[in-house]
């Protein structure tokens, strides 16, 4: 049986604090949790929850995760057997650095971005592939649902669906409606600086950059959703899957968002407010986008107003016994139904759930490799298993 600590008690660390609550509960891999976070009142607020809903009690602490020898001291303290991130992505490489030294392993759900440049990418972290080969540790990268899932979902179509896959479309919809003039369903800093990020996908074996929002094309979304506007984004994934699945001649990412959502977008980024450099106010320096996340609503309050679906799932042509064949395979997810289960809207539940897959998966040695990796290097099968279990389901269908 193994010990998690769980760092972030955001809306994401607050789902996986249920849902390892509920593996404890059923007598698998985990018989003890420890959820850490900067602020520890939203650590014991989670806490309540989880015993409320589940019987399972879970300790708690304070940590800054911007400091490894804080961590360093929080780890040794607390002897997990691994760390489940779901702190900001700029901490990333602060708490590898801490299960290094303290000798755990580590997953987290989204790859290191610093501060200071909107650019996110693997390269950081894959350097560390060596440094936890060597002391026989795994570190797992992107155990979300995108990147996560969406990788898991590509493996497995490459075991079970296709022979060579040659074109991958990722599209990711939330349908929700939270009732608000203007709010983000994740941490608004990262939500911001990602949609307002230059686009970019694979094709042809190179990149290709485009100016933000771009491009955007319509797509008919399954399980009542209907036919959404969706827009070209960059998105980490396709950095590790143009790497792992061969043969791919095009991957590309989409998301779709209101109108609503990016008039206001374009509004607060016409005045500076999006921004990440930071400006002289009142004889201090602040940081615009910091500042405006701030003032908008905290994502974890979103679920108790949240109603409808969202919808993320990969588009593959490919194929298959020497014919041409495309798949979709997809998880659509309720708003009201994960409020009701744990207390979250669907955007922290979707990320909230693998990131605990991922974490039992290696505590149960399925999945436990030295070396640093991204989820579609794994055997896919148990991952998905589990994603059904434990509120997830998917469908595969073939496209005509």
């Amino acid at each position: 049986m193994a010990h998690v600590l769980i760092i972030g008690a955001g809306g994401v660390g607050g789902v996986v604090a249920h849902k390892c609550a509920q593996a404890v509960k059923s007598g698998r891999v985990f018989d003890n949790i420890t959820l850490a976070s900067r602020t520890l009142s939203r650590c014991e607020a989670v806490a309540q929850s989880v015993t409320a809903r589940t019987g399972v009690s879970l300790a708690t602490a304070r940590v800054d995760a911007d400091n490894v020898a804080e961590l360093c001291g929080l780890i040794r303290t607390v002897k997990p057997h691994i760390v489940c991130n779901v702190a900001l992505p700029y901490q990333d490489l602060h708490i590898m650095d801490a299960c290094l030294e303290c000798g755990v392993h580590y997953v987290d759900t989204a790859n290191y971005e610093p501060p200071d440049t909107a650019k996110f990418e693997y390269s950081r972290q894959w350097a560390y592939a060596d440094r936890f080969r060597e002391v026989g540790l795994t570190a797992l990268l992107g155990s979300g649902f995108d990147p996560g899932v969406t990788n898991v979902f590509a493996a497995w179509v490459m075991r079970h669906k296709l022979d060579e896959v040659r074109v991958l479309d990722i599209i990711d919809c939330n349908a929700g409606d939270h009732g608000l003039t203007f709010a983000t369903n994740f941490n608004p800093e990262i939500n911001i600086r990602e949609v307002t990020a230059r686009g970019r996908y694979w094709e042809h074996g190179e990149w290709v950059e485009t100016d933000p929002l771009a491009f955007s094309m319509e797509f008919d979304f399954p399980e009542g959703i209907g036919r959404k506007k969706c827009f070209l984004l960059y998105h980490e994934e396709l950095e590790s899957l143009v790497t792992n699945l061969n043969g791919l001649q095009r991957a590309r990412f989409w998301m779709t968002f209101s109108e609503n959502y990016l008039n206001h977008l374009n509004v607060l980024g016409n005045v500076g407010m999006t921004g990440i450099t930071p400006v002289p106010f009142q004889g201090r320096e602040i940081i615009p986008v910091q500042f405006l996340a701030a003032l908008l609503p905290v994502p974890a309050s979103l679920g108790s107003r949240t109603k409808g679906k969202t919808c993320i799932g990969n588009l593959m042509r490919g194929v298959k016994d020497g014919q041409k064949k495309t798949v979709y395979i997809y998880n659509a997810c309720d708003h009201e139904a994960c409020f009701a289960e744990v207390g979250s809207q669907a955007v922290s539940y979707t990320t909230g759930v693998p990131a605990m897959i991922g974490t039992k998966l290696i505590a149960e040695g399925l999945w436990a490799k030295p070396g640093v990796w991204n989820m579609e290097q794994f055997d896919p099968d148990p991952f998905m298993a589990d994603l059904a279990e434990y509120g997830l389901p998917w469908q595969c269908v073939d496209v005509e």
